[in-house]
């Protein structure tokens, strides 16, 4: 029986995702989710709002711990428009059917707040949906999986059946780019092989 792996790092994210990603390369981390606004500012690009945000979120998450602290943040992107979460059936049908049978892409940001400051990064993997008939979106949103999803779909679940092809990072696309994540923590002295 091998012991429990040691706390590394601090989690500044509610999402269960993120968590279990993490803990598929090695790392435990201490979650405490952090309230931050996350309304896009007029005009900003996608890029700069989800790097903005994971900033925001180890910022705040590092406040009052010495452990290093991860925020991140995940935006799909069609034809520049920040796609959020579905705010009911209609919207995610509206979502669904934009998304259905063309290319976008998901934006990943991460963020590392610890010893070397305040490191991040953003991660964009290109996605393609195959064609979906609005049966097939009203019985995905019966499924529940799209409520609290960016763009209303989890590929981890039931929508990998929709994707046709992805060009990028598939850990990325459920919410954390695991190689640039292992890589800004390694600079943050956090690393997957603990002595």
């Amino acid at each position: 029986m091998s012991a429990q792996a040691p706390v590394l790092l601090r989690l500044a994210s509610a999402s269960p995702r993120r968590r279990e990603l993490l803990a598929s390369i090695g790392l435990v981390a201490e979650v405490m989710p952090v309230n931050i606004d996350e309304t896009p500012k007029p005009g900003e690009p996608a890029i700069e709002y989800v790097l903005r945000l994971a900033r925001a979120k180890a910022e705040a998450g590092a406040l009052d711990t010495l452990l290093p602290t991860l925020g991140s943040d995940t935006a799909v992107v069609l034809n520049g428009q920040i796609l959020g979460k579905p705010i009911d059936q209609a919207h995610a049908r509206q979502m669904l059917e934009g998304l259905s049978g063309r290319c976008h892409q998901v934006m990943t940001a991460v963020a590392v707040s610890g010893p070397q400051g305040l490191l991040s990064l953003c991660v964009t993997t290109q996605v393609t949906l195959r064609t979906i008939a609005t049966q097939e979106i009203d019985a995905y949103w019966a499924t529940g999986e799209p409520i609290d999803k960016a763009g209303g779909y989890a590929i981890q679940g039931r929508a990998a059946i929709f994707v046709e092809h992805l060009e990028g990072s598939y850990s990325a696309v459920v919410g954390l780019p695991l190689y640039e994540t292992s890589q800004l923590l390694l600079r943050q002295d956090v690393s997957c092989w603990p002595v």
